[in-house]
């Protein structure tokens, strides 16, 4: 019989993997993380006690009408294209031969350049005009002030088995904008 492949559940798997490294105390709790397909979830809870400190999620009522803000695309790849060095014809143009033996003019190859390096917010900027990832950004700066309002400055951070990308990601970066450290 054929297996099949169950996704959740080995999102179970790996976040039990990843929480028998880590748990959250009273001093450093756990920010938790469960994103479904329409809504993102997150708690920070101390594991020593078993209790929910502080929970915001896409459902609540502050982020119904939530529209995210509109980038204009269009001048970001204008300023790609400025970036783009261009390729010059080193070779002078031969006789053209026929047959096997038949070589092509040349062309230098623009020289490798590193890109500098984008900072967490500057990788998101791509998808930050996604309603989901946008919403996931403001979720994470509804529980980085609910926690401060609590006297919680520091976390650990449990992406419960997800990949730290997309929405995820968005909602770790928007909680470190307010100034939750993890």
């Amino acid at each position: 019989m054929i297996k099949k492949f169950e996704a959740n559940k080995a999102r179970l798997r790996r976040h039990q993997r990843i929480r028998r490294h880590f748990e959250g105390t009273s001093s450093r709790p756990r920010l938790n993380i469960f994103r479904s397909g329409q809504h993102i979830y997150a708690q920070i809870i101390d594991d020593s006690i078993g209790q929910t400190l502080v929970a915001a999620s896409s459902m609540d009522e502050s982020l119904q009408n939530f529209k995210p803000e509109q980038s204009s695309s269009a001048t970001k790849a204008s300023e790609v294209e400025a970036q783009q060095p261009e390729v010059e014809e080193v070779a002078a143009e031969a006789p053209a031969k026929k047959g096997k033996g038949a070589k092509q003019p040349r062309t230098a190859q623009p020289a490798a350049v590193k890109k500098e390096k984008k900072s967490p917010v500057e990788q998101l900027a791509g998808i930050s005009s996604n309603r989901k990832v946008a919403i996931a950004r403001e979720v994470g700066k509804i529980i980085a002030q609910r926690a401060k309002d609590k006297g919680i400055a520091q976390v650990v951070f449990d992406r419960g088995g997800y990949a730290y990308h997309g929405r995820v990601a968005a909602l770790a970066e928007g909680a470190r904008e307010v100034g939750l450290d993890f």
